[in-house]
């Protein structure tokens, strides 16, 4: 896949820390206040064109109708999104560089399908297919999912944003150990929507030192290019921030910025850092150990299992209650997946709900394609399809292609 822009690919820096320097009262819907105030953000965003930036992004980044209704804004989804991105390609006019892309952020829902919450998938979807359509008919040129915790906020915002044709960048923002909120890895992460099509994914929103450890165990699987927005820790200077997101480059971030505290100063240090002539994201052989470079791989959100050249499937398991309890205790040094049939919609659900909890790659046996649809849509990672079933070769590449599943 030819990836739409010249990397290396700097973005520009923070949205709300700087508004706040601006005057914005924290606490303040900060989409609703650039809007209101385009002047000032017209300024930043030109300062960090000035700066060096290759590519902006609209403050959009809380513009979706749940977390705008926490300010009795719902109603105005539409107005802000589109409002912010053309007052963005604006700024771009201003500065005579037209040519920048211009992305839309999208931001964490606030919402947790079971067990961690109560809210449907399907609701998530519709609330970023909803903020999607309208960055897309606004004018932007790609999506920036950022700062995601959850790989159900990720997966749903990925399908929503299928809904158009522009290029996906993806980042987590993940603890001193590596994991989101809800225990997702930058490597779980990279197997799964890698395979469903984006066009690149990393890290946002924590330390430069932080990132360093997650970017090398997904850089040798890596077949995009991988993003690193570290936030600027206090009192470190623009020049060391450079310095550091430049060592990050060396493991496959070709599309870097800054995230909270990130200025124009900031993203200066990085442009001056940067090799001026195209780069290849691609891993260095010569760097890479051999036996890291197998790229075919199953995941759950918290794990990801490197699969062999022969998948040995386990005798199928029956969707029930005591799914996960079976599936931990499948010990049989013959199998290396376990097979899981699937029956109904409830069934798929239930998959969806218990599999995280599985210790090895899961495949699933279906014979229906609405309900291999609903598996392939609820399951938070990458699963295996088993051919061997009653459905045409034909009518099982669409699905796997869409949801990024493995067809054995």
């Amino acid at each position: 896949m030819e990836f739409p822009f010249q990397l290396p690919l700097l973005l520009d820096g923070a949205a709300v820390s700087n508004l706040e320097a601006l005057g914005m009262e924290p606490g303040e819907c900060s989409e609703l206040w650039a809007l209101e105030h385009p002047g000032l953000l017209l300024s930043l965003q030109k300062d960090f064109l000035a700066a060096g930036a290759h590519a902006l992004c609209a403050p959009t980044y809380g513009a979706n109708r749940a977390l705008l209704a926490t300010y009795g804004l719902a109603e105005k989804t539409k107005e802000l999104n589109e409002g912010l991105i053309r007052l963005t390609k604006e700024a771009t006019k201003a500065a005579g560089k037209e040519e920048i892309p211009v992305g839309g952020r999208i931001g964490p829902s606030g919402l947790f399908p079971p067990p961690m919450g109560e809210e449907d998938f399907d609701s998530i979807y519709t609330l970023y297919r909803e903020q999607i359509r309208a960055l897309s008919k606004a004018g932007a040129d790609f999506l920036m999912i950022e700062d995601q915790s959850s790989l159900a906020d990720m997966r749903a915002a990925v399908l929503a944003a299928r809904t158009t044709n522009l290029p996906v960048f993806v980042t987590l923002a993940v603890d001193s150990s590596g994991r989101t909120l809800t225990g997702c890895t930058l490597l779980s992460a990279l197997i799964t929507l890698q395979a469903m099509g984006i066009e690149a994914i990393g890290l946002s929103c924590s330390s430069p030192e932080s990132m360093r450890d997650s970017l090398k165990e997904a850089y040798p699987h890596a077949c995009i290019p991988l993003i690193a927005r570290p936030d600027v820790e206090a009192h470190i200077s623009p020049e060391n921030f450079g310095d550091a997101v430049l060592e990050l480059t060396r493991w496959g971030a070709a599309i870097v910025g800054g995230c909270c505290g990130a200025t124009p100063e900031h993203i200066a240090a990085i442009a001056q850092r940067l090799p001026s002539s195209p780069i290849s994201f691609l891993p260095n052989p010569s760097e890479i150990p051999e036996e890291d470079t197998d790229c075919l791989a199953a995941a759950i959100e918290g794990e990801t299992f490197f699969l062999g050249d022969d998948i040995l499937l386990s005798e199928p398991l029956s969707c029930s209650s005591q799914l996960a309890d079976d599936m931990i205790d499948l010990e049989d040094e013959r199998i290396n997946a376990v097979l899981v049939q699937v029956e109904s919609i409830d069934d798929a659900l239930l998959l969806a709900q218990q599999g995280k909890m599985a210790r090895l790659p899961i495949a699933v046996h279906c014979d229906s394609i609405p309900v291999l649809e609903a598996a392939l849509r609820y399951f938070q990672g990458r699963l295996i399809v088993d051919s061997d079933c009653e459905l045409e070769k034909e009518e099982l590449i669409p699905l796997v292609s869409k949801y990024g599943a493995i067809l054995y």
